[in-house]
């Protein structure tokens, strides 16, 4: 296969351009929909109209949840993309299952538990040093997350889920605010690639908003991957590409803005590409106020710290407490399935001990630690899942781990019942900064996702750097059933946030009496074992401080989106109002018709 090269002149004059009279506007946003045939919610009204799109034209909701997220690669592309991963959870109306597939990233065989630790100093790098680099780039996911999915459960094959977002990505969209605002806090980064600089920033500024911004070379790789499958990325052209890119990082000659640290090269090779699999484990699964809640298995951690804070809520009746003394019991309850995250969750967690971690009785043991009047000392120590419960048993406090990045997240409904809720990354907003050569994809860099020395004292730490090894996550896409057919699903992106995010939603909508919109809209506040809780403007601090709760200010956390099934077989998608730009939600047939 001939690959067309595209210089970074070429690039700069054809990324970014004026307004487009067909364009003049971006989508309209609304942030709820209700009706029937399908719904949709993502943080962005394009993808949310393909999704639709497909929806409409017969597929299911796999179909259009790949569709969508490819969308976002144009779109969003420094929250997704080829070029990251992901945790989608799919429910399967005909059989009444759930299922999931872990696309994280993996990091190269010739990682080491000390490639984060400088080898001249002994010490850690700094975050920002060893993000822009090669060296945290891991193996993408989300090109066999895609094939995998609609293999499994689609309709339609890549061709056909890929080519909406190539169009997109060849036509263009209009540049928001966010978009804009997340270039501009990336220029020092971007600035240091040729690849990145070319296709991101004109003058060294971001693309100005009202501007349609067009991505011929992403647009090319879609059209690679549509017609000869994911392995092109994992076996062909892309493969060498990305390894290139991560050995020898495509380095600016005089970068506009100058970088603090030297950009390291990683070690990622083909082999590592062609060794990539997509994994299918079980989901978790917990009984909350008499519905199944099911999320993802490690190497998150999303759906073991919900679904053990949800256990530890479980013996106390939310919805006849006053608001301060339920909102405390959710901090508490947050911050000590938080201590026992960091102490036992991993990729390599065996089942059994991720199984006690959802145990009852493990989590009443947690829960008796939890004084109804005063807030505990943080950080709380973790518990010990040993099978022997009854007790208030805890073990030595390990140190934090409370990473804010960025993601994105979506959620599809279709007319047959089935869902999709899929959160999927690059870690970082903007990822390593590394924009593969004429592909126009960022690289990931979620191996800072790992710890870059031991965390938890004379305690194994679960989530050190290791060959194949995925790092731990906190992407906490859930589904919650009622006598096996679907209630609601939601998640979010926000680094740790993401689990607090999305528990403080179930929260609002299951005890606290809001409906799914405004349980997504409510302040939120995110309490993950640490000396401070974050909170929003809004959220009603005063009270909880009296409780000895200390709060320091977080102008916005997560960006979830959600779908409800209603009772009178009506369904509601739900975006974000405000957060991230506010969000797109969307019904096949809207009601009243």
């Amino acid at each position: 296969m001939r690959v067309r090269t595209v210089t970074a002149l070429a690039l700069l004059a054809t990324a970014v351009l004026a307004p487009d009279p067909a364009l003049a506007a971006p989508p309209g946003k609304s942030p709820v929909a209700v009706g029937y045939g399908g719904a949709v919610a993502t943080v962005d009204a394009d993808a949310t109209r393909i999704a639709l799109d497909v929806l409409r034209d017969g597929g299911n909701a796999v179909d259009a949840a790949v569709a969508a997220a490819a969308a976002l690669g144009v779109t969003e592309p420094f929250s997704a993309g080829v070029g990251g991963g992901g945790f989608l959870v799919y429910y399967d109306a005909r059989h009444r299952t759930v299922h999931t597939l872990d696309g994280r990233e993996t990091a190269p065989a010739a990682t080491t538990e000390t490639a984060f630790v400088n080898p001249a100093t002994g010490k850690p790098y700094a975050f920002d040093e060893a993000r822009v680099s090669g060296l945290s780039v891991g193996v993408p996911g989300t090109p066999q997350t895609w094939e995998t999915a609609l293999e499994r459960w689609g309709t339609t094959d890549l061709d056909d889920a890929l080519l909406p977002a190539a169009r997109l990505a060849d036509r263009g969209f209009v540049v928001d605010q966010t978009f804009a605002d997340q270039v501009a806090a990336n220029r020092a980064v971007f600035a240091q690639f040729d690849s990145t600089s070319s296709l991101y920033l004109r003058g060294g500024q971001p693309p100005a908003v009202g501007s349609v911004f067009r991505n011929p070379d992403l647009a090319r790789t879609y059209r690679l991957l549509a017609r000869d499958g994911a392995d092109a990325l994992y076996r062909g052209a892309l493969a060498g590409d990305i390894a290139r890119a991560v050995q020898h990082p495509p380095l600016a000659t005089s970068p506009a803005t100058p970088w603090p640290y030297p950009v390291r090269p990683g070690t990622l090779r083909r082999s590592d590409l062609d060794a990539y699999a997509v994994h299918q484990p079980a989901p978790t699964h917990v009984t909350y106020r008499g519905l199944d809640v099911y999320g993802m298995a490690t190497p998150s951690s999303g759906g073991s710290t919900t679904g053990e804070a949800l256990n530890i809520l479980a013996g106390s009746d939310l919805a006849h407490l006053p608001g301060t003394l339920a909102l405390h019991r959710y901090l508490e309850a947050s911050a000590l399935a938080f201590a026992d995250r960091n102490r036992y969750v991993g990729d390599r967690t065996a089942r059994p001990l991720l199984d006690e971690l959802l145990n009852p009785d493990f989590a009443a043991e947690r829960a008796c630690r939890i004084d109804p009047a005063r807030a505990l000392p943080k950080p709380v120590a973790p518990g010990v899942p040993d099978g022997t419960y009854g007790g208030c048993a805890a073990a030595p406090v390990g140190e934090p781990n409370i990473q804010d990045l960025g993601t994105t997240n979506l959620t599809v409904a279709d007319r047959w019942g089935n869902v999709v809720e899929y959160t999927l990354t690059i870690e970082a907003t903007g990822g390593s900064g590394i924009v593969v050569p004429g592909r126009g994809f960022l690289l990931n860099n979620e191996l800072t996702d790992f710890n870059f020395a031991p965390t938890q004292g004379g305690a194994p730490d679960p989530n050190l750097p290791g060959p194949g090894r995925r790092p731990r996550s906190s992407m906490a896409p859930t589904i919650v059933l009622s006598h096996g057919r679907p209630l609601l699903a939601t998640g979010s992106p926000g680094g740790s946030t993401i689990i607090t995010t999305v528990l403080q939603v179930l929260v609002n909508r299951l005890d606290l009496g809001m409906g799914l919109p405004e349980a997504i809209d409510a302040p939120r506040a995110t309490q993950r074992n640490t000396a401070s809780v974050q909170a929003e403007p809004g959220f009603p601090t005063a009270g909880l401080a009296a409780l000895g709760h200390v709060f320091t200010a977080n102008p916005e956390i997560g960006a979830a989106t959600g779908v409800e099934f209603l009772r009178d077989g009506r369904v509601q998608a739900v975006a974000e109002r405000s957060r991230r730009g506010g969000g797109a939600a969307a019904v096949v047939r809207p009601w009243p018709a």
